[in-house]
C-alpha cells in the first residue's frame, strides 16, 4: 500500500520509550515491555520520522511511558504509552 507498517511505528516507540525509563535505572537495573498501546493519527509515506519518549511515572517495579512520534513537518503520527 506504500505506507508505513504499523509495527515500525510500534518498534519506534517502545524503542524509545525503553531509552527514556533506562536513563532512570541504575547500571544493574533491567526493564522490560509489559503493555503497549499505540494510536495511529494519520498515515506515513516517506518522510523522516522523530520519537519523543517521557517517563511519566516510575514505580518500584512498574513504569509509565508516553511517547510521540511525529513526521518532518512537526505533524503528530501517532502517540503511545
Amino acid at each position: 500500500m506504500g505506507t508505513v507498517h504499523g509495527g515500525i511505528l510500534c518498534d519506534l516507540a517502545d524503542a524509545a520509550m525503553g531509552v527514556a525509563y533506562a536513563t532512570l535505572l541504575d547500571e544493574s537495573q533491567t526493564f522490560t515491555t509489559i503493555e503497549l498501546k499505540i494510536n495511529y493519527v494519520k498515515p506515513v509515506w516517506k518522510t523522516t520520522l522523530k520519537a519523543n519518549a517521557i517517563v511519566v511515572k516510575k514505580g518500584s517495579s512498574i513504569g509509565l511511558i508516553e511517547c510521540t512520534i511525529f513526521d518532518e513537518n512537526e505533524s503528530l503520527v501517532a502517540k503511545a504509552s
